[in-house]
Parts: structure tokens; C-alpha cells; sequence
């Protein structure tokens, strides 16, 4: 039978945690040395062949969740859990590859059997661990040792802040290549084609509708002739051309102003009341960029041009929220 608990602060207790574990990582910078650091960033950087991550246990979430970081920023990587590694998977590793492998403790036992096998297939071993004298950190060309208070765990036996501070280390070591490359909002895309953030990521192109949909009349039109093109169409605005050449648009909120303004629409040429300065974006620009035009100028439309200045089509407010994108 299952003691009840009762009257337990459990915020005390997450409290004591968070306070424990931020301690421990305040300190992280302080205690790296920063030589070894950027050694061990430029190991990777100048790595030719494949990025292997292993660890095993709480270390091994920890890699295989840097793994997915690196991968997602620039740098490729490919997770291996230790225990596999003895079972043939050590069978993908070449000459031309780095390994890096994380153990706090640096002891654990299924890495240090194939430890030998390792140094074998591999170019170089870097790795992270909790001390320097361990028997991985010393069998590393490069090793970075985190050291930490205690465990926020009160028997001071749960890997929780020792995880926590290697987690940390390996994202601030992805940033750091993500600088180093110049990794770009665009490169993030192609790798975020799906789900909520890789709709942000989307370019104009992707979204925009293309210039054959989009009605195109010349300047010397009636305002009054323009209206069934611009309603049948259903896109809320029409491009004005002078000898096929785009000079302007006209959208349903400029025909609303010609009416409140009483302008003769059936006299009235396009020419006179289009949109000269019209709003536009390039085709290859994120759609993130787009939105803040939008919102910057006010309006719910813009022209997509590409890389030569020839106009490709038009993205509006509407479709972004169609595809929830906003």
C-alpha cells in the first residue's frame, strides 16, 4: 500500500533544486579553461570526417539530445549509445572520424571496455566528463572536466545537476560552432522544414501567389472597370502596368478611399489614384521578415520580387494565417 503524503511543500523542495543547480552552473565558466575550450571547439570545426557522439544512462540522453543541437545548427552529428557500440555499432567509425564521449564520471564501465576498440577506429577521442584524472579524460586528445558543488539530489546520488551542467556545456559548445560558421536564419530553415518552427522558416517563394493569378491592368483604365477584375480575382488588388511594365497597384482599400473621397470613378483613369510606392519583398526572404513589413507599413499585401527585380508574384496576411504561420 502507497504511504499518502500530506502537507509536503513541494515548492520548497524545487526551490532548493533550482537554487542548487543554478549555483553550480554560475560557476561553469569561471572553472573552463578557455585554451582547452577553443581547442576543443576548433577540433571539431576542423573535424573532415564524420561527428560521433557517445554516452550511456543520463549521459547518453545528454548526447544524443547535443547531437540533435549540432545537427540542427550546422554541424552534423550522429549519437551512439555505448552499449551499442559493443554490439557492432562501432562498425560505423573510420579513421576520418572524431569521436567525443560523455561520462561524468568518466568510469562507466560499458565506455571504458570498448574505450581500446575506440582509439582504434577513430582519428581523435575528445570528451566530457566530471574529472580529469578519470580514465576517459585521460585517454582523450582533448577533455573538458566540469565540476560541480553537489548534486541537487539530496542523497547527493541522482545525476541531476552533473547532467544538467553537461547539457549546458554541449549546447554553449553548438553556439559556439554556430558563430564560428555563420551559421544564418536561412541555413536554420533547411533544417526546420516541419512543425510550428519550421513555418517561420518558410521564404516568401514558398507562400507567395504566383504572377499569373494576379490581375494586371493597364493605367489607363476606368476606376470603375477595375472593380470586377480585382472582386473575381479575390485578391484584394490589382497591378497597374504602363507598356507591360509594373507602375503601381490598386487594391480595394484604395477604390474604398475613392469613393469616401467622392472621386468620379466612372471618369477617372487608375493612373491617377494607384499605389505608386507599393510595398515588396524578395522572393528568397523569410517569411519572418515579411511579417514585420507588414506590420511596419501597415499593410496586408506585398509584391514578391526575385534577385533581378522582376516581380514573381504577391504573399498576403491572409494566406501567413491560413497556413498558421501567425
Amino acid at each position: 500500500m502507497v504511504k499518502q503524503i500530506i502537507n509536503f511543500n513541494f515548492f520548497r523542495s524545487a526551490k532548493n533544486t533550482f537554487k542548487k543547480e543554478i549555483d553550480s552552473l554560475s560557476k561553469i565558466p569561471l572553472d573552463l579553461d578557455s585554451k582547452n575550450y577553443n581547442k576543443f571547439c576548433q577540433e571539431i570545426l576542423n573535424n573532415k570526417g564524420n561527428l560521433f557522439l557517445m554516452g550511456i544512462g543520463k549521459s547518453g540522453n545528454i548526447a544524443e539530445k547535443i547531437c540533435s543541437t549540432l545537427s540542427s545548427t550546422g554541424t552534423p552529428a550522429i549519437y551512439i549509445n555505448a552499449a551499442e557500440a559493443s554490439h557492432g555499432d562501432l562498425g560505423m567509425l573510420t579513421k576520418k572520424d572524431l569521436l567525443i564521449i560523455f561520462s561524468f564520471s568518466g568510469e562507466t564501465e560499458e565506455i571504458l571496455k570498448i574505450l581500446p576498440s575506440c582509439k582504434k577506429k577513430v582519428k581523435n577521442i575528445l570528451s566530457i566528463t566530471g574529472s580529469e584524472k578519470s580514465t576517459l579524460s585521460k585517454n582523450s586528445k582533448l577533455s573538458i572536466t566540469l565540476l560541480i558543488n553537489e548534486e541537487a539530489c539530496p542523497m547527493d546520488l541522482a545525476p541531476t545537476t552533473s547532467s544538467t551542467s553537461m547539457l549546458l556545456l554541449g549546447d554553449a559548445i553548438a553556439i559556439s560552432l554556430l558563430e564560428a560558421k555563420n551559421f544564418s536564419p536561412k541555413d536554420f530553415a533547411e533544417n526546420h522544414p516541419g512543425g510550428s518552427l519550421g513555418k517561420k522558416f518558410f521564404i516568401a517563394k514558398d507562400l507567395m501567389i504566383n504572377k499569373k493569378d494576379i490581375p494586371s491592368l493597364s493605367e489607363n483604365i476606368k476606376i470603375y472597370d477595375a472593380i470586377y477584375p480585382i472582386s473575381s480575382a479575390g485578391l484584394g488588388l490589382t497591378m497597374i502596368n504602363k507598356k507591360k511594365k509594373i507602375v503601381g497597384i490598386f487594391t480595394d482599400g484604395d477604390l474604398r478611399r475613392c469613393l469616401e473621397k467622392k472621386i468620379d470613378i466612372n471618369k477617372v483613369t487608375l493612373a491617377k489614384v494607384m499605389t505608386k510606392n507599393y510595398k515588396f519583398i524578395n522572393e528568397r526572404e523569410l517569411i519572418s521578415k515579411a511579417i514585420s513589413q507588414m506590420e511596419k507599413y501597415k499593410v496586408f499585401s506585398l509584391l514578391v520580387k526575385n534577385k533581378n527585380g522582376q516581380i514573381t508574384g504577391l504573399l498576403r496576411m491572409h494566406d501567413l494565417l491560413e497556413a498558421k504561420i501567425i
